[in-house]
């Protein structure tokens, strides 16, 4: 079992991604207008240096959720991708949907759903992989645990975005590299989340956690 690796970002800035094009810088202006407008700050810079990555969209209680990120998304010029079923990506509006970001799945009975997404990674040279650790906009008590093993198979790390309606910030918290340990790299990635709030308030049930990372328990050189 390898080590965890564990940083917190600097949130007193919000730096992009690098220059995508016109049409990307277009995008991004009117992304940040609608930040803008409906009140959401924009906290920590954009980890240049992380080609790939699973990015875990939380908390996820609403449709308003998809709505945000993709502003954030584009106000950091980062192309997002995304699972849906292999029959979003057929037809004479599949090429659309695969720009728009889709990876396509393969979900019928006895396929191996971390080992298509690894296989993805392993075929790319970046890919921000965006996925809702809930799974669901409803009520969860527990994570799927999808989104740690893909980052594990794939070896990238995972970073956390925190889209928080208690404050109204969208911020990029830090990036953790997974050991293995599910339950013990659980409670540092959680910590990141600690106080947010979904904007359907009692579908995000979250207990604060405990970072060993922080703490001196877990090794990899956390950062305050």
């Amino acid at each position: 079992m390898k080590s965890a690796h564990h940083i917190r970002f600097d949130r007193s800035t919000a730096k992009p991604g690098p220059f995508r094009g016109p049409f990307s810088e277009f995008w991004r202006g009117l992304c940040a207008l609608y930040l803008k407008l409906s009140g959401w700050k924009v906290e920590g810079d954009w980890p240049r240096d992380i080609p790939k990555m699973v990015l875990i969209a939380a908390p996820h209680t609403s449709n308003w959720d998809g709505v945000n990120m993709l502003a954030a998304a584009g106000y950091y010029r980062a192309p997002l991708k995304w699972m849906g079923k292999r029959e979003l990506t057929r037809g004479p509006f599949g090429p659309l949907v695969k720009w728009l970001g889709c990876v396509a799945v393969d979900r019928r009975g006895g396929t191996d759903l971390v080992e298509q997404m690894r296989a993805a990674f392993a075929a790319r040279k970046r890919m921000i992989l965006a996925v809702p650790p809930e799974g669901t906009r409803a009520a969860v008590n527990e994570w799927r645990t999808g989104f740690y093993y893909i980052a594990l198979a794939a070896g990238v790390p995972l970073v956390m975005s925190v889209l928080d309606y208690g404050t109204k910030t969208i911020r990029l918290s830090g990036a953790f590299t997974p050991s293995g340990d599910y339950e013990a790299d659980l409670a540092a990635i959680k910590s990141h989340y600690d106080g947010a709030k979904g904007l359907r308030l009692g579908r995000f049930i979250h207990k604060p956690a405990i970072d060993k990372a922080a703490d001196g328990s877990s090794s990899g050189g956390d950062k305050p």
